[in-house]
């Protein structure tokens, strides 16, 4: 009688990347109790300057969404390494790599954009939203949870930068992303120079000027702690 020989296969599930209710929170509480624009006032001199327009607001957040996730990702990796004493130097330089990079590639795929919003994609190496998220989370957690971490807080600014400049380029311009929605050249929606109705639009150009950001977010700040009044007393 011929014996058969079984062989167990043991299957080993590979290691997965956790994704429970800690990571999700670090993306979605950046969107809203804890934003890094209307809760912690962060980065707020970006949101003045490049929000007259929704695209080059975002490409600014696109660029600050990856420089944010990598350099956490980046320094996290390196965090038991690096000496107190030098730790934001070398922040700065991770920082201004990333930066470089993307302005490498902005120069060499939209050129114009990137005529446009040079300066300011300089300027993202200063973001205190960056550097806040490398010195108070990168440096204490592992590279994952700091990859979520800068996913989110980047999706926290783009959001509001994104909302300002929708707000901005209608009401100032008549138009949304270079599309004239509504004026007497429209090409989309309600022309006014034909419209009997919306004869009297002008488009206002107070909202082109940067104080009108300013009042817009304060406004979104007033919105969101008058239905979140645990939210008053965090700045």
């Amino acid at each position: 009688m011929a014996e058969t020989a079984t062989t167990t296969v043991v299957k080993t599930d590979e290691p997965k990347l956790p994704f429970g209710k800690k990571e999700r929170r670090l993306i979605t509480d950046p969107l809203g109790d804890n934003n890094p624009i209307t809760i912690q006032v962060l980065g707020i001199c970006s949101a003045l300057a490049v929000t007259t327009q929704v695209i080059p607001s975002v490409v600014i957040s696109i660029a600050v969404i990856f420089v944010c996730a990598f350099s956490n990702v980046i320094i996290s990796m390196l965090r038991n390494h690096i000496p107190k004493q030098v730790r934001m130097i070398v922040q700065l330089v991770v920082i201004a790599t990333l930066v470089t990079v993307v302005e490498f590639v902005l120069k060499a795929f939209s050129y114009d954009v990137y005529k446009q919003l040079s300066v300011f994609i300089g300027l993202i190496i200063t973001n205190c939203i960056i550097m806040g998220r490398l010195e108070a989370f990168a440096m204490a957690n592992n590279p994952w949870r700091s990859f979520l971490d800068g996913i989110g807080n980047g999706l926290g600014y783009g959001a509001i930068l994104v909302a300002v400049a929708i707000l901005r380029e209608f009401f100032g311009k008549g138009a949304i992303a270079g599309m004239q929605i509504i004026g007497p050249n429209a090409d989309y929606l309600i022309n006014t120079s034909e419209s009997w109705l919306f004869g009297w639009y002008a488009p206002n150009n107070l909202f082109v000027f940067p104080p009108a950001a300013m009042f817009i977010i304060a406004v979104m700040i007033w919105i969101q702690r008058t239905y979140r009044p645990n939210l008053v007393d965090i700045s």
